[in-house]
């Protein structure tokens, strides 16, 4: 019936807290089928988190779409089938369970869509205010935007938190290419969150801030001397690299091998470097300092993308 396609996204890049976030080439599908017996929900994955994601209603595209509608949108034509193909892999720092969200938001709109017998479900869906509609609704189940805004809506993205209205706005960038290396280590947003203290100086405020602009402007204008410059944090990633085994020698690596800078992708433990070139050598210095550290690593080279969300019938 309905394909979603999202993008995976490195959200914070350093200093940008809550902020800052882009999309990358690395992609979720997921399709909505109406198929089976009424009332019943199947979760169907392949590729990442295959072998353990839930398949009913437990799964996070599944559970989003439920809760986001009421009894009259449901099919009564049949059963909810969900397929996910996913290559962002899960728990790693770059909005796996972002895209779940912002999917089972779009179903959500697709369901309702169809009960109210649009013409064109995929239109509807499309629409700009229904899009800003999932938008500020994942925001706010998310709790901050800088992974589903720039998921939903591609390339590089501010998004600053409102208690009314986020403050989203697409910035435009130069052509850019990252490494992002991915340890085997359990390590959720939810725990990462818990190592951050409740408090900053001024000092670290002011820091944060000025590097925040300096990566904006390095972004926008592909000055990688600038970038390597603003890449400094002081309100997320000390808390955090310590916990993450091999971590802080991944990011020492990188830069010997050739990056200009690297922070967490996320809150990891994902890592996130940038380069002019030899990306695959940086990469795999990456893996090495994982390794050493007795972790088992993946990396990719990742360009960063201008589209996000994409909506088609199946």
């Amino acid at each position: 019936m309905i394909r979603v396609s999202l993008p995976a996204t490195s959200a914070n890049l350093g200093p940008g807290f809550d902020c800052l976030g882009i999309a990358l080439d690395l992609w979720n599908h997921f399709e909505l089928r109406i198929q089976g017996e009424p009332g019943t929900v199947r979760v169907e994955t392949v590729g990442e988190g295959a072998d353990w994601l839930p398949t009913d209603r437990t799964h996070l595209v599944a559970k989003t779409m439920l809760d986001e509608t009421w009894p009259g949108m449901l099919p009564a034509d049949g059963g909810i089938h969900i397929r996910c193909e996913n290559q962002v892999p899960c728990a790693s720092g770059l909005g796996s369970s972002s895209t779940a969200t912002l999917a089972g938001l779009i179903f959500a709109s697709v369901l309702a869509a169809r009960a109210v017998k649009k013409d064109s479900v995929v239109e509807a869906v499309r629409e700009a205010e229904n899009l800003n509609r999932v938008l500020r609704r994942a925001i706010k189940l998310e709790g901050h935007g800088d992974n589903v805004a720039p998921a939903l809506m591609g390339g590089f993205v501010l998004v600053v938190g409102d208690e009314e209205e986020p403050i989203v706005r697409s910035v435009p960038f130069e052509p850019l290419r990252v490494i992002v290396c991915v340890p085997q280590f359990k390590f959720l947003t939810t725990e990462a969150r818990t190592l951050l203290p409740s408090q900053y100086s001024k000092e670290e405020t002011i820091y944060n801030i000025g590097h925040s602009l300096a990566v904006v402007e390095a972004l926008r204008s592909g000055d990688l001397d600038l970038l390597q410059q603003a890449m400094g944090d002081r309100v997320h990633e000390p808390h955090r690299i310590p916990h993450i085994p091999g971590a802080p020698d991944c990011r020492q690596k990188a830069l010997d091998a050739g990056a200009v800078a690297c922070c967490l992708s996320g809150a990891g433990p994902g890592m996130l470097a940038f380069a002019r070139s030899g990306h695959e050598q940086v990469g795999a210095a990456m893996v090495s300092a994982f390794g050493d550290a007795g972790l088992r690593a993946r990396s990719w080279v990742l360009d960063a993308v201008e589209s996000g969300a994409r909506v088609d019938a199946v």
